[in-house]
């Protein structure tokens, strides 16, 4: 039940900000209120502290950064890019690998920091529905049905 309320809160957000002209100060503690789960437990420290400021002095695309920094330390910024008057912004858990490999989630809008923060939501959402199991994956066992052949000729 929790995920289906995060959901619909992550998708309801996801709406605001496409329809926002800009960043504010009340959008920007919505996200944190309602997509941030990392946020609350890490107190007050000097990476909190510092988010904070960059809210006050309303440095939107900074603030964005620094709170995709706290709460999703293993996506990094794959791309930022303008291209006929909207930003689009690339979040990916693997930068290194070439684009048609790697899973990106894109958000995009007229305002970068809006564009991030669409990006940072969506990752959100998703990495709330995504399965955790407790001990790694382990390949399936092949069907005994199946067995491979090689059909090359090396004569």
């Amino acid at each position: 039940m929790i995920a289906a309320f995060r959901h619909h809160d992550s998708s309801s957000l996801g709406d605001r900000l496409r329809n926002a002209q800009g960043m504010t100060g009340p959008l920007m503690r919505e996200i944190i209120d309602k997509a941030c789960r990392r946020l609350p437990s890490l107190h007050q420290s000097e990476r909190t502290a510092r988010l904070v400021q960059l809210i006050e002095a309303e440095a939107w695309t900074d603030a964005a950064l620094a709170l995709m920094e706290l709460e999703l330390p293993l996506w990094h910024v794959r791309r930022i890019a303008y291209d006929e008057g909207e930003w689009h912004c690339a979040l990916s858990r693997e930068r290194e690998l070439p684009d048609w490999l790697d899973a990106a989630i894109e958000g995009c809008h007229g305002d970068l920091a809006i564009a991030l923060m669409s990006a940072f939501v969506e990752v959100q959402a998703r990495t709330v529905d995504a399965p955790r199991p407790s001990v790694p994956n382990v390949r399936p066992a092949p069907d005994p049905l199946i067995e491979p052949a090689s059909c090359e000729n090396f004569s």
